[in-house]
């Protein structure tokens, strides 16, 4: 067996002017002192109110408002029976209690309950800690039952910053430290938009690896004091917030030109032809619903049967237009204002119109990109790019459209805004294998000298529209997926994040003499399966990727991506007798004869 060719280590590496480097981008502006100092400190004085304490406020009013008169009943037998509140029977009690001069008792009682819940919200703000270290991340809370997140900063998948649109108001923000595993995010909420955009410069700071990461945390005369007393936080916060609405998201530490945003126009033209998409599914449904409604409404005859047929198309018909106009518009207003720019710290993604969201993806946390294009977006040139990246939340979680939108990289583009994102996202991409990203992939195949291997003709039954299109090339850097005809699709999987490999054959493809191979990568909506190849490729192809993807994990330093001294002990050590694929050993299999696929094999 040959020694595996180990790709070389200047072609992994984008073009000059596809990044800008970080000494070119700009400083961010000064801030607060550090709160990466290893001691505990506390949230925003608001945060209980925004946790749920402005529900239990409306929802304790909403309360006190529908049964007013049996507590002003039961508060004036208590406190003075020799009112004769029995005789009140109607009116508003409100007049009543003036009438009867219990004004400063009223007084008394609101002011009681205002008091128990301010000291309430104080009892919780002041049990609501969070810590920064040089490895961990650090939240704890809870006066009764007390609970403790800690998240390694080496393992941090990337740093969100979200800002509701209340909060936003007044200047705070919720932050969300993204864990590698499920359930495993870290939230600070809230902070004051300086404080969380200063933690959050932290937190990549020194998850990265980098030395000057302490000195920059240790170094306060570079910096303003602290916030000093409440007031000052809360004024400074609600004049952020409002300065904040007009200027919009947070570029002040990037280059202005390597910013890529979406016109208004394209964005919502965009979701209108998906929302045309969602229209054409609820008017099969009318129609469905009313092919049986009305014959049963007309059988019964009468002057009266149409309009029975009447109320139910408006009853069937309204709430079906009133879900594909929400549905739209919750795309729209989730996509609007998008930007993303690259950082000293990694790729920055923000959008949203009310609550505007800012993710920070670290290089080496993305694990499969994929280019598509609808049928609908075709005759515009648009194009949407995804990802799979760790969200870190729970499995119900991740089911969400929120959570969804995370792997949306860029809602719509044209072909120049497609190519500066996957700059971004994907910098190590040799410059050798751009065709076949471009070229070949996204607008491929071309007439001639495809380099694609495709799906067999013997199997085109399996892809009937887009057998000729379907198929799969490797390269040292990754392995690129290429499907769809009315729906184009590339995926493309780095193999030093690949999560592992495996065929598939079953009773048919073994008659056939195909096979299947699929990339395993973490959970999102870039897949990685390709049918209808031909088995002795197959075989070729599992041994071949398990052999490139050992060689980019030894030399992928994406844990650690601004270490100023990266030397041999940050590097996996593979033993040589091994070929795994991220770490995985292949599963070798005895007995099976070269170029045929018996069963399914994993890398």
């Amino acid at each position: 067996m040959s020694t595996p060719q180990l790709p070389d280590p200047g072609a992994g590496q984008a073009p000059a002017d596809a990044l800008p480097p970080a000494s070119s981008l700009p400083e961010p502006p000064p801030r607060e002192e550090s709160l990466a100092d290893g001691e505990w400190h506390r949230l925003h004085p608001l945060t209980p109110l925004f946790k749920g304490g402005l529900v239990l406020i409306i929802v304790a009013g909403i309360v006190l408002n529908s049964f007013r008169d049996r507590i002003i009943y039961w508060m004036v037998n208590l406190f003075a029976p020799e009112a004769h509140v029995d005789d009140y029977t109607a009116g508003d009690p409100v007049d009543w209690v003036l009438s009867n001069n219990f004004v400063f008792i009223a007084l008394a009682i609101v002011l009681g309950v205002l008091i128990v819940l301010i000291a309430a919200f104080w009892m919780v703000w002041r049990f609501q800690q969070f810590r920064i270290s040089d490895d961990h991340v650090e939240v704890r809370k809870g006066i009764i039952f007390r609970s403790q997140r800690r998240a390694p900063l080496d393992r941090v998948q990337g740093v969100n910053l979200t800002r509701p649109f209340p909060a936003r108001l007044i200047g705070m923000a919720k932050l969300e430290v993204v864990g590698a595993g499920t359930d495993a995010n870290v939230p600070l909420e809230y902070l004051s938009t300086v404080k969380a955009e200063g933690v959050r410069a932290d937190i990549l700071r020194l998850a990265s690896g980098a030395r000057a990461a302490r000195a920059a945390r240790q170094d306060g005369s570079q910096s303003p004091a602290a916030s000093g007393t409440m007031r000052t936080e809360l004024v400074g916060s609600m004049n952020k917030g409002v300065s904040g609405l007009i200027e919009g998201v947070d570029l002040a530490d990037v280059a202005p030109e390597s910013v890529v945003k979406i016109p208004t126009g394209r964005l919502v033209g965009s979701q209108l032809l998906a929302g045309l998409l969602w229209l054409v599914f609820f008017l099969a449904l009318f129609g469905i619903t009313m092919a049986f409604a009305v014959p049963a409404i007309l059988s019964d005859g009468g002057p009266e049967a149409w309009l029975g047929v009447l109320g139910i198309s408006l009853g069937i018909g309204i709430p079906f237009l009133i879900a594909a106009l929400a549905i739209t518009w919750s795309q729209i207003s989730k996509s609007l204002r998008y930007s993303i720019a690259p950082t000293p710290d990694g790729v920055r993604i923000t959008y949203g119109l009310f609550t505007t969201v800012t993710e920070t993806i670290p290089p080496g946390r993305i694990f499969a990109v994929e280019v598509t294009q609808s049928m609908l977006w075709r005759p515009f040139g648009w194009w949407a790019v995804k990802i799979n990246r760790m969200s870190g939340k729970s499995i119900s979680q991740q089911q969400s459209g929120t959570a969804q939108q995370f792997n949306i990289v860029l809602p719509v583009g044209v072909a120049a805004d497609v190519q500066r994102v996957l700059e971004l996202i994907l910098p190590d991409l040799p410059e050798a294998d751009a065709p076949l990203v471009w070229e070949h992939g996204i607008q491929g195949p071309q007439k001639q000298d495809d380099p694609y291997t495709r799906m067999e003709r013997r199997a085109w039954w399996r892809r009937p529209v887009s057998w000729k299109r379907h198929g799969l090339a490797v390269t040292d850097f990754g392995m690129l997926l290429r499907r769809g005809v009315m729906w184009r699709k590339l995926a493309v999987f780095p193999l030093a994040r690949l999560q592992g490999l495996s065929s598939e054959q079953g009773p048919i493809d073994r008659v056939q003499r195909v096979g299947a191979l699929r990339a395993h990568s973490v959970a999102g909506p870039v897949l990685g399966e390709v049918v209808g190849i031909d088995s002795a490729v197959v075989n070729t192809a599992l041994d071949d990727i398990a052999r490139r993807a050992s060689a980019a994990v030894q030399q992928d330093h994406g844990h650690r991506w601004a270490a100023e001294d990266q030397t041999e002990a940050h590097v996996a050590e593979v033993p040589g007798a091994e070929v795994p694929v991220a770490g995985a050993p292949v599963a070798e299999e005895s007995g099976v004869e070269p170029g045929v696929a018996e069963g399914p094999r994993e890398a």
